[in-house]
């Protein structure tokens, strides 16, 4: 491979130490591209196999948690004999800033992509104070 093409691989997600998972099976770290514009953060997450009824994102307190779990896609009455491809659940999880408006983040999924579209808060807009004499 050279070295502008980019690995195509999942990489499994590392359980931190001192944790337990308490779903079996395998769990990837799915790749995000992170676009910033002046109103939002995007993230376009790659999720194959996974429709809108297996995405489940929680943001609580300032983190962010992607997990994800595909649609089954094997034939009824058939077994793999050989496999390339590695299937098994999507976990992610990112620190969220202050600045983002929590109440108009929206997501979307389509064809094994997610689309998360964080809103960014509004600045208080700055305000002029009357000051008066005191006599």
């Amino acid at each position: 491979m050279s070295s502008t093409e980019t690995s195509i691989h999942k990489s499994p997600a590392e359980t931190p130490q001192g944790v337990e998972r308490t779903s079996p099976g395998k769990v990837f770290v799915p790749r995000v591209d992170i676009i910033e514009t002046k109103d939002a953060i995007t993230m376009v997450a790659d999720l194959p196999g996974v429709d809108d009824k297996g995405v489940d994102i929680t943001l609580e307190k300032n983190v962010l948690t992607l997990k994800a779990t595909p649609v089954g896609h094997q034939p009824d009455g058939y077994s793999p004999v050989y496999s390339e491809y590695d299937v098994g659940n999507f976990e992610r999880v990112f620190t969220v800033s202050d600045a983002v408006d929590r109440n108009g983040i929206t997501a979307t999924v389509k064809d094994g992509v997610l689309r998360l579209t964080l809103p960014k808060a509004k600045q208080q807009l700055s305000q002029k104070i009357a000051v008066q004499a005191v006599q």
